[in-house]
């Protein structure tokens, strides 16, 4: 193992990208979160629908919690599961490039984003809009420390050294729906 490799596996948020990674590396659990997709389940009725013993699933299922997949209730001895795949989308976004940039005290978010990659702007309602970034055109929102602004690109102003995630909104289902029409 290298030295780097050392340093990264003392980060707790490597350790947890391993561990959600790990979890996501089993076809059973895999099997199980698709499941839980519809809706929370008792672990015993989740371990009969997948054909696995009630300690299989419940084994499963702590991987899954210890990567925090998913959640369980606790109802005496009834335990109910139940997804949050809130984790997954967070764990994407370790694959986005990352740059670093220098600004003035007081600069506007989109100078900051002018300095670390290629941006459309565009006026919409009164209002610049980013439409692309790096030749992507589409949506975007971005979080500064963790947390979302209601600011545009030209209204968040920085007074302290922080991280932008700047992220493209993408097309991704939260709910399939199958609608059977009868005939009359």
């Amino acid at each position: 193992m290298s030295t780097l490799d050392n340093k990264d596996s003392e980060n707790p948020e490597h350790t947890d990208r391993l561990k959600l990674f790990s979890a996501l590396g089993s076809e059973t659990r895999l099997r199980m979160l698709q499941r839980l997709t519809e809706g929370e389940m008792h672990i015993s009725e989740l371990a009969r629908e997948l054909s696995i013993s009630v300690p299989v699933a419940a084994k499963h299922a702590n991987i899954l919690e210890d990567a925090e997949l998913i959640q369980r209730k606790v109802y005496g001895k009834t335990h109910v599961l139940q997804l949050n795949n809130k984790n997954i989308f967070h764990a994407l976004d370790i694959f986005a490039p990352s740059r670093t940039v220098e600004v003035k005290k007081g600069a506007t978010l989109l100078e900051a984003l002018k300095k670390a990659a290629v941006v459309e702007v565009k006026d919409v309602h009164g209002q610049d809009n980013i439409v692309s970034t790096n030749g992507e055109e589409g949506f975007f929102v971005y979080e500064v420390d963790g947390v979302f602004s209601d600011k545009n690109v030209n209204e968040y102003v920085f007074d302290k050294n922080s991280t932008v995630m700047w992220k493209k909104l993408e097309p991704i289902s939260i709910l399939k729906v199958k609608v059977k029409v009868q005939d009359e």
